[in-house]
């Protein structure tokens, strides 16, 4: 069912302009339904609305339809301000406007849509109501970006903007890469190692081991699912190695005893470093950790809500690991979903779950603004791995990132 569909593997398509000219009635003209409230009093939509769809051809994809870039007031620059947020979030930017308007708001966002590489379309709307200027298409064209008159009340133009969005959506959506695909041959074993523990959904695995498993499928490879107190039998029983052993990464100290030192083996939240994010950044940050110093300050970033449980991963453990590494007192400060502060400086590392329920583009967002405020980024199962000193038999997978880690400590 699309529905199931997570949203951090969804096309987030983001429809930005200024009021009223038309974003929400584009939306509802796409997907063929009420999504949008639609009114002719400019300002109807004053948060960003998101909505998980099915759109043919695509796919499974997340639309957000936003206020509009001229608002105005004090409550409008806030919305303005949440609205310029979500472009960071966005894998395909609709800019939507009208033919008697195209000015500073319309040329900020395209140039913010080409500073981040971001892939767009112009849609002038309302050609129903006013012819759209032949000069400036060809003008936006001559910059290459894809231009399409149409009228989302008239239902006119919309096969031709699905068409554009097929041409112009990222080629990882389009051909997504593999988590486990140039790792693991066809043919061969993958055992997974998944604790049971409190966080464990009721009667489900948790995200990336889901992920992991289908995959493993995808590829042609196979997969053995235990959990870490049945791993050294389970080996014993083997006529013949797996390929790879993928833990949790909370159980990376008994896995790596009960492993043999030459059985390849990472953790699930490795390889969502790598899916989601960028592995050697974060790799870099790791290292930070060694920079830590009694009173720092560490932000641990979460991309999903969810209440703390006993023993948590983000709020109890990886803290534990860290305090106990440094040998003295650190500060923790905590955020959620999509929740991440502008004002990085105080913080002397940043370390990011998995991000299962993120896309790519908003952890590399988020990745740019620690490099930009000279600030190290790591993840959960980088920094666990790290501190628990396995750093190297956790990288053992990918040996562009293990060289890169080698290098840089010969540099230190």
């Amino acid at each position: 069912m699309s529905s199931s569909t997570p949203r951090g593997m969804r096309l987030h398509i983001g429809f930005f302009g200024r009021r009223n000219v038309g974003k929400s009635s584009l939306i509802n003209a796409l997907v063929g339904q009420q999504v949008s409230i639609v009114s002719p009093e400019p300002g109807t939509t004053t948060d960003p609305v998101e909505k998980a769809m099915e759109l043919q051809p695509l796919g499974p994809v997340l639309l957000m339809d936003t206020a509009g870039v001229d608002d105005v007031g004090e409550l409008g620059q806030a919305r303005v301000q949440r609205t310029r947020l979500m472009i960071e979030r966005t894998d395909l930017a609709i800019l939507v406007a009208d033919g008697s308007q195209w000015g500073e708001h319309e040329e900020q966002l395209l140039q913010q849509f080409k500073n981040l590489k971001l892939a767009h379309v112009v849609v002038f709307n309302k050609t129903d109501l006013q012819p759209t200027s032949q000069e400036l298409c060809t003008r936006l064209r001559e910059q290459h970006c894809p231009v399409i008159p149409l009228s989302a009340t008239q239902l006119t133009g919309i096969d031709e903007l699905r068409e554009l969005l097929i041409q112009n959506a990222p080629e990882a959506f389009v051909n997504p890469p593999s988590i486990l695909g140039d790792l693991v041959p066809a043919g061969e074993l993958v055992v997974l190692v998944v604790p049971i523990d409190l966080e464990a959904p009721q009667g489900r695995l948790i995200l990336p081991q889901v992920q992991c498993i289908r995959d493993i499928l995808d590829i042609d490879a196979y997969c053995m699912v235990v959990k870490e107190r049945e791993l050294r039998d389970a080996l014993e029983r083997l006529k013949r190695p797996p390929a790879l052993v993928v833990t949790d990464s909370q159980a990376f100290l008994k896995v790596t005893a009960d492993v043999p030192p030459d059985i390849r083996m990472t953790s699930f939240s490795i390889l969502f470093a790598r899916y989601r994010g960028d592995l050697l950044e974060f790799v870099r940050g790791a290292m930070a950790i060694d920079r830590l110093q009694s009173g720092d300050q560490v932000l641990m970033a979460e991309a999903c809500t969810h209440h703390p449980q006993a023993e948590d991963i983000g709020r109890v453990k990886i803290p534990r690991w860290l305090r106990q590494y440094v040998g003295g007192h650190l500060e923790f400060t905590h955020t959620q979903g999509h929740d991440f502060p502008a004002d990085l400086q105080r913080y002397c590392l940043v370390v990011h779950c998995g991000a299962c329920m993120q896309n790519r583009r908003q952890v590399l967002s988020r990745v740019k603004q620690c490099i930009a405020a000279q600030v190290p980024i790591t993840n959960y199962g980088m920094a666990i791995a790290y501190s628990l000193g396995i750093f190297d038999r956790a990288l053992a997978p990918f040996p562009a990132a293990l060289e890169f880690w080698n290098r840089q400590r010969q540099q230190k």
